[in-house]
């Protein structure tokens, strides 16, 4: 301040020097003009500054604007540092600010931010795909007027958000299930955080369903096992009648035992999600256990054929493609007629691929339950099922040793004609 005033002296000192300069020389009139273009040349230069300072204050390049010379120089250096560092100030905000709004798109929940009247500040691109938003046409929109579900609208209005709520059927398939759960911050804000627990849901459904089944599934021989047992507490039977109600008890007993057993191969397969080892399965070996295995269980009541085309071996699991390949040849022979053929063969496709194929001339099966078959206890006939002595469990075993053997299984049936079960391997897996 103290230097202002001495320089605003000196100018002032300057002037009146030239003013009675001029005015001894040439006269009081050239003496006033002398004074007033002294004052009037700094004034100029100022206005000069000035206009340039607008200049590049309107083009927003201050920083970069030429420092002038004389005391505007001082000005124009602090003002030029002061806008670099307000620049720099807000760069680095922004940059925060994108990192945060890239952490939140990248975020696999979906995230909303409300305001104090629940309108739309900001959310992310999976918060759009759930409720079918669009962030640039909906901002400042009340939430309450986007996502009409009734209890959505509650949710908001009881203003209780200690416990999540779960929406199902969102999405533009609706088909999702999503879990949402409101959280306070800032002044009267909310945060919205949407989870997609669908895939839960579904699991919960499937342990639900697993359990009735099983329950259902056991309670039919335990309640034969305890009429039987009741009848022959009760009755004076002869030995014959024994001999017949001892025979449908093992024939119940055994029944359990093949769920439980069938229910503990399902269980570690499913626990053991590693690839199947590398070792060499000697397959004329393995075709020749299915055929004894077959026979007995057709005992002479079908045309079984068994085909080995190629002397090339699996490399896997031994236990479980035996197990594997069983299922799907015991299953051809329970639900194919009497007299009926079952063909099984091994074979290497023109890609390379190991196949192993099981082909019989039963009823076939529709084309609307065939995506469903290795669905666990999903039966296309649950009569004929419990009379042929399935467990309901053969092919989801099938599935998920094929998973573990990077196999694919294909099924390819006619109602009428018959059905094939194929397990195509990868190349990988074969040796020649």
């Amino acid at each position: 301040m103290l230097s202002v005033i001495i320089r605003f002296a000196l100018l002032i000192s300057l002037a009146f020097i030239a003013a009675i300069l001029a005015s001894s020389h040439l006269g009081s009139l050239f003496g006033i003009a002398a004074g007033i273009a002294v004052l009037a040349i700094p004034l100029i230069y100022s206005y000069i500054n000035l206009a340039r300072l607008r200049k590049y204050t309107i083009a927003d390049t201050v920083e970069s604007m030429p420092l002038p010379s004389g005391y505007w120089e001082e000005i124009f250096f602090r003002l030029q540092r002061l806008v670099r560092n307000l620049k720099q100030q807000i760069r680095s905000v922004e940059k925060q600010h994108n990192r945060f709004i890239e952490a939140f798109q990248a975020s696999p929940n979906g995230i909303v931010m409300l305001d104090d009247q629940d309108q739309i500040e900001w959310c992310n691109a999976i918060a759009e795909r759930f409720f079918g938003l669009n962030f640039k046409r909906d901002a400042l929109q009340r939430i309450n007027f986007l996502i009409r579900r009734p209890e959505f609208i509650q949710y908001l209005t009881r203003r209780q958000f200690d416990e999540p709520l779960l929406l199902e059927r969102m999405g533009a398939a609706a088909n999702l299930s999503l879990m949402l759960q409101a959280f306070p911050f800032g002044d009267k804000r909310h945060l919205l955080l949407i989870q997609d627990v669908t895939d839960l849901q579904r699991a919960d459904a499937m342990r639900r369903d697993f359990v009735a089944n099983v329950s259902h599934e056991m309670r039919t021989p335990i309640t034969v096992l305890m009429g039987f047992l009741e009848t022959m507490q009760s009755l004076d039977l002869d030995r014959a009648q024994q001999n017949q109600y001892f025979e449908m008890m093992m024939s119940q007993a055994q029944r359990m035992k093949s769920l439980v057993e069938d229910l503990l191969t399902l269980a570690n397969l499913e626990a053991n999600t590693l690839p199947a080892p590398l070792q060499e399965i000697k397959m004329p070996t393995v075709m020749a256990l299915l055929k004894n295995d077959a026979e007995a269980l057709s005992q002479g009541k079908h045309a079984l054929n068994f085909e080995i085309a190629t002397p090339c071996h699996l490399m896997g699991e031994e236990r479980e493609i035996i197990s594997a390949f069983g299922n799907l040849v015991s299953n051809a022979i329970r639900y194919t007629p009497d007299v009926g053929a079952v063909t099984a063969k091994w074979s290497i496709n023109p890609e390379g691929q190991g196949e192993f194929s099981v082909s019989d001339t039963g009823p076939g099966i529709a084309s609307e339950h065939l995506s469903r078959l290795t669905e666990r206890f999903y039966r296309v006939d649950r009569s004929r099922s419990r009379d042929t002595g399935g467990t309901g469990l053969g092919l989801a075993i099938v599935k998920h040793i094929a998973n573990r053997h990077q196999a694919q299984l294909i099924i390819d049936s006619t109602p009428g004609k018959g059905s094939t079960f194929t397990l195509r391997f990868p190349k990988e897996r074969i040796a020649c």
